[in-house]
């Protein structure tokens, strides 16, 4: 992610109802809101092919993989791109 081109992963991905929403930003951040709360989880994550590994700022880890381009499955739930966003 430095000096080129932000990964392809990079932006905004949510569930079909919109409850929760990962924003992956270019610095290898993370921001989750979650149903209606804003900023519920921060911290940092690293992406190896289509794996995505989560540490949010207390430690907590999770995971999870991009089955598609636009589909990231993560602790049951299915995430899609939305486009246009960031």
């Amino acid at each position: 992610m430095r000096g080129g081109a932000p990964h392809p992963y990079v932006g905004m991905w949510t569930t079909a109802d919109g409850r929760i929403r990962h924003e992956l930003q270019a610095n290898g951040r993370y921001d989750e809101a979650r149903n209606g709360r804003a900023h519920a989880y921060q911290g940092r994550y690293r992406i190896t092919g289509t794996h995505i590994d989560y540490v949010d700022d207390t430690g907590f880890t999770a995971d999870g993989e991009f089955a598609e381009p636009d589909v990231l499955h993560h602790a049951g739930m299915i995430l899609t791109r939305v486009v246009g966003a960031i």
